[in-house]
C-alpha cells in the first residue's frame, strides 16, 4: 500500500468528522470518496495530506514531496500564466532546464491546455482552471495523488479530460484518492468509499457495493412513505427494506444505480440516528 488509514477518527470540538474509517490506497488504483455535505470527505483527504491530525487511529502516507494535493478552490495563481504556474510548481519539486520544459509541455498536452498555455490562470474557464490545478498536483509524478472534488462545477468535456489524466496517473503506478459529488463518475473508480456523517456506509468496488445492497427500490409519482423517498426526474424513488415491498401495481421495481444505493444507505443512517425531519 502506498497509503492507508486504520480505524481513523477525527473530531473538531464537539463534532465528529470521521469515525472509525479504514481504507487502503494501493499503487495503480483510484479510490472515489462520495457523500453529501458534511460527510467527512474533505477531512479524510486532508488527513492523508497531513493537514489534519487524527484523534485516534493511524494514517500512513508518503512524504509531502511524494504527494500531489489538489484542494477545493482554484488551486492555481491567477496572475501567472498556465506555463508559469507549472514552471513554479515543477521547480519546487526539483525540475529544471529541459526536464522541466518537457514535463510542463507534457502536462499541458494531457490537459488539453495548449491553446491557453500563455493565458493568465484568472482568464481561464472554470474547467480549464481545474485542469491546470490538477496538472500542478501531478507534474512531479507523485506516488499519492489527493484530489478534492476536482470536477465540481466543471463542464462535461473538461470532466472527461480530468478523468483521462487521473486514469493515466493510476496506470503509471500512482495511488489516487478523490472526492466527488458526481456519482456517475464515482462508478469509474476501482474502489468506492461512501461516507455519511463521518461514518462508512459502504466500501469496495462498484460491484461489491451493489452486491451488498439489500432491499428494493420502487418508482412512482407519489410515495407511500415520503421520508424514505427522493425525487428522480419526474418520479420519486422509494426504498423498501427486505420483505416490505408493496404490491401496489402502480409501483415499478427498478434496478438501483449508485445514486439510489447511496441515498438509501444515507436515509437508513439518518433515520437510525434520528436526524431526518
Amino acid at each position: 500500500m502506498i497509503a492507508s488509514a486504520t480505524s481513523l477518527s477525527v473530531r473538531f470540538g464537539g463534532t465528529t468528522a470521521l469515525h472509525d474509517v479504514t481504507v487502503g490506497l494501493a499503487a495503480g488504483t483510484v479510490v472515489s470518496v462520495v457523500g453529501g455535505d458534511g460527510a467527512g470527505k474533505t477531512t479524510l483527504l486532508r488527513t492523508f495530506a497531513r493537514e489534519v491530525i487524527p484523534e485516534s487511529g493511524q494514517v500512513n502516507s508518503p512524504d509531502k514531496s511524494a504527494m500531489g494535493f489538489l484542494p477545493a478552490g482554484p488551486g492555481s495563481w491567477g496572475a501567472l500564466t498556465v506555463r508559469q504556474n507549472l514552471d513554479f510548481v515543477g521547480g519546487i519539486y526539483g525540475f529544471t532546464g529541459s526536464a522541466l520544459t518537457e514535463r510542463r509541455e507534457e502536462m499541458i498536452h494531457r490537459a488539453g491546455l495548449g491553446i491557453a498555455a500563455d493565458r493568465q490562470a484568472s482568464a481561464l474557464s472554470g474547467g480549464m482552471r481545474r485542469k491546470l490545478a490538477a496538472s500542478m498536483a501531478m507534474i512531479h509524478r507523485p506516488k499519492l495523488i489527493i484530489l478534492d472534488e476536482p470536477s465540481t462545477g466543471v463542464d462535461p468535456v473538461s470532466r472527461i479530460d480530468l478523468w483521462r489524466m487521473i486514469s493515466e496517473c493510476a496506470a503509471d503506478g500512482a495511488a489516487v484518492i478523490m472526492s466527488t459529488t458526481y456519482l456517475d463518475e464515482a462508478e469509474r473508480a476501482g474502489e468506492l468509499l461512501v461516507l455519511d456523517g463521518g461514518r462508512v456506509l459502504a466500501q469496495g468496488s462498484y460491484d461489491d457495493v451493489r452486491a451488498g445492497f439489500t432491499g428494493t427500490i420502487t418508482t412512482a409519482t407519489q410515495p407511500v412513505r415520503r421520508e424514505w423517498s427522493w425525487r428522480r426526474g419526474h418520479e420519486r424513488h422509494e426504498y423498501w427494506p427486505t420483505g416490505t415491498t408493496p404490491t401496489d401495481h402502480r409501483r415499478s421495481t427498478v434496478t438501483p444505480d449508485l445514486e439510489d444505493i447511496v441515498i438509501s444507505l444515507s436515509l437508513q443512517q439518518q433515520l437510525r440516528s434520528g436526524t431526518t425531519a
